[in-house]
């Protein structure tokens, strides 16, 4: 009797420890949960949603009217804040960029990471061939969380955004990301973020 009170403990620990299938989520779901948490985030922010057509007509979003715009192929939102009092990364330019980011959740509202009361700020390096961009982050908290590969989401303003040296003339965007175009950790565990980043150049090359 002994034993058998025994083993079934052990079987009751084990169980708990090691949930039935039925108890996970397919990755169909993690994505539909995903895309609830966005669409809750954006009515709960009160933010008005363009079409890519009609942000191509002057690139700008209304901040007033809390305008981001969405980039159907891959899900991301973006709201440019300030331009910048700079200039366009060229074609076939290397930037090295300065950037001051709050990384938050947005079920919940927590941050997730931040780097706005550090002393220096992340920095990466990002190439232009044509019209593709590829980069790496060289130092910075993004890097020793995440590892050195900038998130997509992270170069899709540089089209459109004219960043210069001095803080005063930095870019500032505003993004919402899902997990495909976020950090590695983003991918592997199917979640979404909200960042608000602004981006300053360090040179030019």
């Amino acid at each position: 009797m002994k034993r058998f009170v025994y083993l079934a403990v052990c079987l009751a620990t084990m169980l708990s420890v090691f949930p039935s299938c039925d108890d996970e989520e397919t990755y169909a779901e993690q994505k539909e949960r995903e895309k609830n948490q966005i669409m809750d985030y954006i009515a709960r922010n009160n933010i008005q949603v363009i079409e890519l057509d009609e942000f191509l007509k002057d690139t700008v979003t209304d901040v007033n009217r809390n305008e981001y715009v969405l980039f159907s192929d891959n899900g991301v939102y973006m709201q440019i804040v300030k331009r910048g009092e700079g200039r366009i990364l060229g074609k076939d330019e290397k930037w090295t960029i300065n950037v001051r980011y709050v990384e938050i959740y947005p079920q919940t509202g927590d941050t997730m990471s931040m780097n706005r009361l550090e002393i220096n700020p992340d920095v990466f390096y990002v190439k232009r061939d044509g019209d593709n961009y590829s980069a790496s982050f060289t130092s910075g908290i993004m890097a020793s969380r995440y590892g050195y590969s900038v998130p997509n989401a992270w170069l899709m303003p540089l089209p459109y955004i004219t960043p210069g040296f001095l803080n005063s003339r930095s870019a500032k965007v505003r993004l919402i990301v899902p997990h495909n175009q976020g950090t590695q950790k983003a991918a592997s565990s199917v979640y979404p973020a909200f960042y608000e980043i602004d981006y300053t150049p360090e040179k030019w090359q």
